[in-house]
């Protein structure tokens, strides 16, 4: 009996062991990676106080030996790099193609979701086979057109696109709207509500959190681009703010880097107060993109 009883003890003594040293690697684990998740936004954030002699030198050091903030003043000041500029070029780019974009985007998935339409699933597909195709198969048509229209050179190329919708947004919103149900479209059709108006005060609104959830993902994307911007803005006053920091180019001269880093703190910040500020969201689009209609 005593023999079974300290058996039993030493079992649960080990299981207690074995959990503890599971949980001991989890968190060590977990540590590790947010270290070298954290680490490359921490060099570049010292690295735009450093010296481009220091930050350009062979030897590895973390912090600054001096510390300055003259690359974030050569930003506001040189007259080759205008950065606010460049800000209120994106902050454009941002506001046209989203508020407009995701309008249509939402209209179109109403449609997809809820109307009768003749053929839908075979266009809905067709639409989303345009996501298979890459963007580096469409760039130089793309590119022949809108310079022959003149728009070379102007943010329109980055705007007009945006106007029909983004793709994944349309199919992410379809799966949700299916999920939504029908009877309260047919009440409002009862009470004389014809589609748009159906759309517009009914299924927008509740579709508002599945929305929001993809306009950040799209604003991030839009904020975050700097291929397309790279290929049809030359002026540095027609740039988008990745654009210009791209033109700073680092590799050809090495007395950029510390200015360069320090471009790319203060083009963080959005995204940074973004995430934070909206964290819900993140979450939510995990469970929304599980509704099933």
């Amino acid at each position: 009996m005593q023999n079974n009883i300290l058996t039993n003890q030493s079992l649960s003594v080990g299981e207690k062991i074995g959990k503890i040293t599971v949980r001991v690697l989890i968190y060590a684990f977990l540590v590790l990676g947010a270290v070298l998740i954290v680490f490359p936004f921490l060099w570049m954030l010292l690295g735009s106080f450093k010296t481009p002699l220091d930050a350009n030198s062979i030897d590895f050091r973390f912090f600054p030996l001096e510390w300055v903030t003259t690359n974030y003043t050569d930003l506001f000041t040189s007259p080759n790099f205008p950065i606010i500029k460049a800000f209120f070029n994106t902050v454009l780019v941002e506001v046209s193609v989203i508020v407009i974009g995701t309008f249509v985007s939402a209209l179109a998935a109403f449609s997809f979701a809820k109307l009768q339409l003749p053929h839908k699933t075979f266009w809905l597909l067709f639409l989303m086979s345009g996501m298979m195709v890459p963007y580096a198969a469409l760039m130089l048509p793309q590119f022949r057109v809108f310079q022959a229209i003149n728009m070379f050179d102007t943010l329109w190329p980055l705007i007009l696109p945006g106007f029909f919708g983004n793709v994944s947004m349309i199919f992410f919103l379809v799966q949700y709207m299916r999920g939504i149900p029908t009877s309260i479209l047919e009440a409002a059709r009862m009470d004389g509500a014809g589609h748009f108006v159906s759309f517009l005060q009914i299924m927008f609104p509740l579709a508002k959190t599945a929305i929001a959830a993809q306009v950040i993902f799209w604003f991030i994307g839009i904020w975050n681009d700097y291929f397309a911007p790279s290929i049809y803005l030359i002026t540095p006053e027609n740039m988008t703010l990745q654009a210009l920091l791209g033109s700073l180019n680092p590799s050809k001269n090495r007395q950029y880097l510390p200015m360069a880093l320090a471009g790319a703190v203060l083009s963080s910040i959005p995204m940074l107060v973004i995430y934070l500020s909206c964290q819900k969201f993140f979450i939510e689009s995990l469970a929304i993109s599980g509704v099933k209609g």
